[in-house]
């Protein structure tokens, strides 16, 4: 899951989304240096991409995304789980998008002394682009592979992965609702 499937599990907690999110920030086993709810948020972060990354329906579903997409099938599955969740979020959660998206860009960061500039940075980009909000739609599917394309170091095949998503959708979207019942009984633990 990408930055929205992180939010989610977050159990509405401002402060555990961000350091969620954070999680793709930092490094290493020793968190001792973080609050509490910021190791929370890191070791969340940490569950749900192993969670995904070892799940057979998604390992499965990599197999196949591997031919049009070598090297990052695992990203753009993270691109399109977030995007099949905007797109379906009133199935999965009580509040519109729009309110959860903007209530998550309003809120202070907390704990902003100990996460680091670059994780700000993308904080403000997201907010600036309205990320969140615009996966639902194919063309932030569009803009948001094409991001993650030109970040990547090596030469990939990350741009055309949302036409890949048109070939697969069928596919994309099973693999999707099954690990989204599963997930949610693992690390969704309170109502929404």
């Amino acid at each position: 899951m990408n930055f929205l499937g992180h939010l989610f599990f977050s159990h509405n907690d401002h402060r555990l989304m961000h350091a969620n999110l954070f999680g793709d920030f930092v490094k290493g086993k020793d968190l001792s240096m973080y609050p509490e709810i910021v190791q929370e948020g890191i070791t969340l972060h940490r569950n749900i991409d192993s969670y995904i990354d070892h799940h057979p329906v998604i390992l499965e579903l990599l197999h196949v995304l591997y031919k049009p997409l070598p090297k990052v099938a695992g990203i753009a599955v993270d691109l399109y789980f977030d995007h099949i969740l905007a797109k379906r979020w009133n199935e999965y959660h009580t509040q519109s998008l729009d309110k959860f998206v903007n209530e998550f860009y309003s809120a202070p960061i907390e704990d902003r002394k100990y996460f680091n500039d670059q994780y700000l940075f993308m904080i403000d980009k997201m907010k600036e682009k309205n990320w969140l909000y615009q996966y639902q739609f194919k063309h932030g599917l569009f803009k948001a592979c094409n991001g993650v394309s030109n970040r990547i170091s090596f030469p990939n095949a990350l741009n055309t992965a949302h036409s890949v998503f048109d070939d697969y959708e069928k596919q994309i979207t099973e693999a999707f609702e099954a690990y989204m019942n599963e997930a949610i009984l693992k690390f969704y633990k309170s109502t929404i």
